[in-house]
């Protein structure tokens, strides 16, 4: 797999001068015509500039998800085109319902610690056709095992949702791009806190199972978050 060395900061430019050109009214910036064909994609999701684009940035939590989320969000405003980050920390269930089975399940991690149902409710429904665009931006707050009660956000048509965190490419989310970016393991282990290394497992059972870099638009690999290196959008790999 050949990657190129790349920042952030210009890796967020061509993405958000390919979600541009998706919508058909970009500046060339484009690396192809593939987004939306990977996970939970395709070309019913494409907004034609009137309605929303959701991008997914799939990641542990050692990747850093939010950086890229920033800078793509910046980018795109900068183009003139609103954006709202979500994090899918902000979606976390209950501690009652996490810690079921005990506070270092693997499987629970897995599949019952992200409240996938109301990220669909709140989060990717207002953003369907005909939505409404009221985005509930966090929901949960894992330190004091509480509602957020963050206000909706309102994103208006022909903006972009990005929405960030782990194991994002396992749900058929409706995303039109999204980026999967990869540690290897030692890098994975060496980056995640001590309290939570007990998850390494998990991802290890992700990328076994779901394939993640194979569902992607677009894989990152950032061993050394200081130099990431990608292999570009899926149209360039495929094409």
């Amino acid at each position: 797999m050949q990657l190129e060395a790349i920042t952030w900061q210009r890796m967020a430019e061509r993405l958000a001068g390919h979600l541009e050109d998706g919508d058909g009214d970009g500046d060339g910036a484009s690396e192809g015509d593939g987004a939306g064909k990977g996970e939970g994609g395709g070309e019913g999701g494409r907004s034609g500039g009137h309605g929303w684009r959701r991008v997914g940035i799939d990641g542990a939590p050692a990747a850093r998800t939010g950086v890229l989320a920033g800078e793509l969000a910046d980018a795109l405003r900068l183009r003139g085109r609103p954006a709202l980050v979500v994090a899918a920390e902000g979606f976390l269930r209950p501690a009652s319902l996490r810690f079921e089975f005990g506070r270092e399940d693997v499987d629970s991690y897995l599949g019952g610690w992200y409240d996938t149902s109301a990220l669909w409710r709140e989060v990717f429904g207002p953003t369907d056709p005909g939505g409404t665009g009221r985005v509930l931006p966090d929901l949960w707050d894992p330190t004091t095992d509480r509602a957020t009660r963050t206000p909706y956000a309102e994103l208006p048509p022909g903006g972009v949702l990005i929405v960030h965190g782990p194991l994002l490419l396992g749900h058929w989310f409706p995303f039109d791009l999204s980026v999967h970016i990869s540690l290897s393991p030692a890098a994975l282990a060496r980056r995640t806190e001590e309290s939570a290394r007990w998850t390494l497992p998990a991802f290890a059972r992700y990328e076994e199972q779901t394939g993640p870099a194979d569902l992607a638009d677009a894989l990152v690999r950032a061993d050394d978050p200081r130099h990431p290196a990608w292999t570009g959008l899926r149209a360039t790999r495929d094409g």
